[in-house]
């Protein structure tokens, strides 16, 4: 099938999109392995269903779904993911200019590491993948507004264990 065709996928486009999906695979999965095969897992699934794809919805859009999903449904399978918590280390970090911003980024990024998923994966789609909060409350299928509210509780989460708090979640006090 020539590569034009309208039900044809873009190739330029996925291999554009790779690296992005793998790096969020990273932070969800926390393991180079488990992320290699769930962005495998995501393309596999992208390209079988190439079809039933909506024409006007975006392709980045699309994929993170489909790779969110596939992690979520892993997740729900088999409780052998319990191990994907590890803590995903970067050995080659010499060149930081100063030993304080090294303290700095790696109590950030253990902080980070320790947000439940759903905080963590906001966080990624929002602030790392720039992806509006309309593509994340289409992503995950709930309103807008439940996605603001939960990246605010996930900002305050990683402010409070940056900080050394502990993570407790915040009660609201509801008037008779």
């Amino acid at each position: 099938m020539p590569s034009n065709a309208p039900d044809a996928p873009d190739d330029d486009a996925l291999r554009e999109l790779i690296p992005r999906l793998r790096r969020f695979a990273l932070w969800l999965a926390r393991d180079v392995h488990a992320a290699d095969d769930l962005v495998q897992a995501t393309l596999e699934r992208a390209l079988s269903r190439w079809t039933s794809r909506r024409e006007d919805a975006s392709l980045r859009s699309w994929l993170f779904t489909i790779l969110y999903r596939q992690f979520l449904d892993g997740k729900r399978s088999a409780k052998r993911y319990a191990w994907l918590l590890g803590r995903i280390r970067d050995d080659d970090e010499s060149h930081w200019p100063s030993a304080e911003r090294e303290v700095a980024a790696r109590a950030t990024l253990e902080a980070f590491g320790r947000l439940s998923d759903e905080q963590r994966s906001l966080l990624l789609l929002v602030a790392v993948e720039g992806c509006t909060y309309q593509e994340v409350a289409d992503l995950l299928d709930v309103p807008i507004g439940t996605v603001m509210s939960r990246l605010s509780r996930a900002r305050q989460a990683l402010r409070q264990l940056s900080d050394g708090e502990p993570a407790t979640p915040s009660l609201r006090l509801m008037k008779k």
